[in-house]
């Protein structure tokens, strides 16, 4: 079935094209999502206006990744009713994985009013084609009155949806599926703060100063139950090019939760981690065991999450970072649990409008398990990429990842794995 819907949606890129829905044009206030992409966080604030009618842009992104990793642990045998050893781990090959493919309509609606909506047309957790998300953003209020409000929206944004929050600047360097370019490795952090939930956003930007406020129900899955509480979070900073060679950002996010019956966000990216089946035993599969490698705190109840990332770029050289504290629990808890999380990376693009770069990422997490054990993993990513053409990049990474402080009757008791992935990818 994922491959018929590759060839479906590969056949309708090239009728689009033939149409001319797919020719490039820009949208005011909306990322590019090619290299020039690079770097970039929140859409853009700009006052000056390209909008004449109403304008559908269609893109699109494709990625495939080449697998040679090993993984291997010291569990203690645990034997289910057949008696098979539910700690023994997967017998994983060196081979491709699934290809993966996204769908993505731009809409420049009125002027000031876009309109982003992404689907997912093949993704490792699920075999159908489903919307993984949309929002509408406005930054001006013409529609309402000329220039309403006009000195206010100079510097104010306003976007609502169903959709990935503003929490933290990790989400805007992860892979979404085939879409992979604005990520310099082939993996997301262990603990992915990624869900997509119904939020409304208000931006306040000006001189380099970023001020957010958001507020969402905290459910990926919508449904009319109660025992919800409205969700909070917000995010402050500063993002400024101070030369032609410096450019400088910081930002600290919060995210709050105080009751909701099931809360999905470290646990929230339906398209599945990179690594497949490391650390899983011999029965899973691709599409029910999709966290492979991942971090799930196993917070579903409530949760009060701080992030703080710098990033430099000087000239070639860069470095983002990454400090994160978690604490929640979930229904059977009385009591919080607290999980940290480091990340470090540095990169040198250099080459012909800066095509190429390597690139290495320390990432480690430590916290406390329901079960009581104090764990902490580690991983180590070193690699390099390829812009062949603005739309087309290729990456090769090496990844190390050790867990230690697991329960002996653990799966992940002295778990390991470490190897290549080779990943090519288009974005348009």
């Amino acid at each position: 079935m994922k491959r018929n819907l590759l060839k479906v949606s590969f056949i309708a890129a090239l009728a689009m094209a033939n149409l001319g829905l797919a020719q490039e044009f820009p949208i005011d206030n909306l990322n590019p999502r090619d290299h020039r992409s690079i770097n970039a966080f929140e859409n853009p604030k700009d006052t000056v206006s390209t909008f004449e009618k109403m304008k559908v842009r269609v893109g699109g992104a494709f990625a495939l990744q080449f697998q040679a990793i090993q993984h291997e642990n010291n569990a203690t045998p645990v034997l289910n009713a057949a008696g098979v050893n539910t700690n023994q781990l997967y017998d994983i090959g060196n081979n491709f994985n699934l290809a993966t493919a996204n769908l993505d309509l731009d809409v420049a609606l009125y002027d000031g009013v876009n309109l982003h909506l992404r689907t997912f047309l093949s993704s490792r957790h699920h075999n159908e084609t489903y919307v993984k998300g949309g929002y509408l953003q406005i930054n001006k209020l013409d529609f309402i009155k000329k220039d309403f409000l006009k000195d206010v929206m100079k510097y104010a944004t306003i976007k609502f949806g169903h959709d990935e929050i503003n929490y933290g600047d990790v989400h805007f360097r992860r892979s979404d599926n085939a879409y992979v370019t604005n990520n310099p490795f082939v993996g997301n952090y262990l603990m992915d703060a990624f869900a997509t939930m119904v939020f409304a956003e208000v931006y306040y930007r000006r001189d380099g100063f970023i001020g957010m406020a958001g507020i969402t129900n905290g459910r990926l899955n919508q449904t009319a139950n109660g025992g919800t509480s409205p969700s909070l979070y917000a995010k402050l900073g500063y993002d400024k090019q101070l030369n032609e060679d410096l450019r400088v950002r910081l930002t600290g996010s919060v995210y709050n939760t105080a009751h909701t019956q099931r809360l999905d966000f470290y646990d929230g990216d339906r398209a599945g981690s990179r690594y497949y089946f490391v650390m899983e035993n011999t029965a899973a599969t691709s599409s029910a065991n999709f966290r492979s490698g991942q971090i799930v705190p196993d917070f579903k109840n409530k949760l009060t999450s701080f992030m703080v990332n710098p990033f430099v770029k000087y000239k070639g050289l860069e470095f983002f970072g990454t400090y994160e504290n978690a604490s929640g629990r979930n229904f059977a808890e009385t009591d919080r649990r607290a999980w940290n999380q480091y990340a470090a990376e540095l990169l040198y693009r250099f080459g012909n409008n800066e095509n190429l770069y390597i690139a290495g990422r320390y990432n480690g997490v430590d916290g406390k398990l329901a079960t009581g054990e104090k764990v902490d993993v580690t991983r180590f990513n070193v690699g390099g990429g390829w812009f062949m053409t603005k739309n087309i990049l290729t990456k090769l990474e090496y990844v190390n990842q050790k867990y230690d402080g697991y329960a002996p009757n653990n799966i992940l008791y002295g778990g390991k794995f470490n190897g290549f992935v080779l990943e090519a990818a288009i974005a348009f």
